[in-house]
C-alpha cells in the first residue's frame, strides 16, 4: 500500500497532515471506499478502524455521494476522529461478506488494530451494521445501529448477544418504523442475554435527526472504549444519548481541523496481471505489494503457506 501514488483531488487550507483518500476498484469482492488516515498514522504502531455504512440515499457508483453525511462528512466539518476510518459505498443492500473482504484488505495493508474494529451505520447502514455484527461478532469490537433492523440474511440474531451493541431508533421515524429495532431487541432477548445491549428508543425523534449521532464526539469515545481483549466483553453504559445531546452535536467542532483529500491511484482490477514470475530476493510479502494484493490471497490462490519460499523464475498466480 505504501506504493500508492497520490493525485491532488481537492485543495483545502491545511493545518493537519490527516489524509482522506478516494479508493476505487481496489478490493476484489469488496466496495469502493473513502479511507481516512489521521495525522498520527505514520508514527502509530496500530490504530482502531471505524467502518461507516451509509443509508440507501447515498447508494450508487459515485463516491462523492458518501460525503453528504456520516463519519467522513463529520471529519470534513471538524470532528477529529483518532482512528482509521473507512466509508465504503454500496449499490444496494449491504453484504456482510463484502464488508469483511474490505476489512481484511485494510487489515493486511494498513496499521489496523484488529482488536479494535468498529462498525456503525444508519438506516440501510443500520441493517448492514447489524448483519456484519451478527455474522462476525468475534471480529467486531463494538457495533452501533441507528434506525435499522434485521434483514433476514442470518438465521439467528444470537451473535449480537456476544458483543457490545448500541441500537438507536426514534419513535417518530416514518421511513424505518421503530418496530424494526424493537424486533431486533426482542430477538436478542429471546437468545437469553441482553447484558451487552443498549437500546435508546428516543421519543419524538424522526429518521433524519439521528444522522447527528455521527457528529458527536461521544459516539467515538463509546466505540473506542471497547476491545476484543476485554474480559467477557462488557458494554460501556456510561454514555447517555438524549434529544438534548443531538441538539448540540455540531457545537464543539474544531474549526482548525482539516483534511487533505487525495485520489489514490491503483491499477484497475481488470488490468492487473494474473500470473507473476518471481525475481531474485522477493518474498510473498513483497510480491503482494508489487501486485496490489495480500499474502493471504496469494496463499489461497497457490495453496501456499505464509512462510513459503520463493525462488527466481517461479511462476505464481496473483489474481
Amino acid at each position: 500500500m505504501r506504493k500508492l501514488l497520490f493525485l491532488l483531488l481537492l485543495f483545502l487550507p491545511l493545518s493537519s497532515s490527516a489524509q482522506l483518500m478516494a479508493c476505487r476498484d481496489f478490493v476484489e469482492d469488496g466496495y469502493d471506499f473513502w479511507l481516512y488516515l489521521p495525522d498520527k498514522y505514520e508514527k502509530a504502531e496500530q490504530l482502531p478502524l471505524v467502518m461507516f455504512l451509509h443509508g440507501k440515499s447515498l447508494s450508487g457508483d459515485s463516491l462523492e455521494m458518501v460525503l453528504r453525511y456520516g463519519c467522513i462528512h463529520a471529519l470534513m466539518k471538524g470532528r477529529a476522529i483518532d482512528a482509521i476510518v473507512a466509508a465504503p459505498q454500496a449499490q444496494s443492500a449491504w453484504e456482510p461478506d463484502r464488508v469483511m473482504a474490505l476489512y481484511d484488505w485494510l487489515d493486511d495493508h494498513y496499521k489496523v488494530d484488529s482488536n479494535r474494529f468498529y462498525v456503525l451505520g444508519m438506516s440501510m447502514g443500520g441493517y448492514g451494521a447489524l448483519d456484519v455484527a451478527t455474522k462476525y461478532p468475534d471480529k467486531v469490537a463494538a457495533a452501533m445501529a441507528m434506525c435499522g433492523g434485521a434483514s433476514g440474511k442470518t438465521d439467528s440474531l444470537c451473535g449480537l448477544t456476544t458483543l457490545p451493541l448500541w441500537v438507536v431508533h426514534g419513535t417518530a421515524d416514518e421511513l424505518v418504523p421503530v418496530a424494526c429495532s424493537d424486533r431486533v431487541v426482542e430477538a436478542i432477548r429471546t437468545c437469553g442475554d441482553t447484558t451487552r445491549l443498549i437500546y435508546d428508543r428516543l421519543e419524538g425523534v424522526n429518521h433524519s435527526r439521528l444522522a447527528r449521532v455521527f457528529y458527536l464526539k461521544q459516539t467515538y469515545e463509546w466505540l473506542f472504549s471497547h476491545s476484543l481483549l476485554d474480559k467477557d466483553r462488557p458494554v460501556n453504559r456510561s454514555f447517555t444519548l438524549t434529544n438534548d445531546l443531538l441538539e448540540v452535536a455540531y457545537e464543539d467542532m474544531d474549526n482548525k481541523f482539516t483534511v487533505n483529500i487525495v485520489e489514490a491511484v491503483y491499477p484497475p482490477l481488470r488490468e492487473r496481471k494474473k500470473y507473476y514470475v518471481v525475481k531474485k530476493g522477493e518474498t510473498l510479502a513483497s510480491i503482494a505489494v508489487e501486485n496490489y494484493t495480500t499474502v493471504s490471497i496469494l496463499c489461497e490462490l497457490n495453496n501456499f503457506k505464509k512462510n513459503a519460499k520463493m525462488w527466481p523464475g517461479r511462476k505464481i498466480r496473483v489474481k
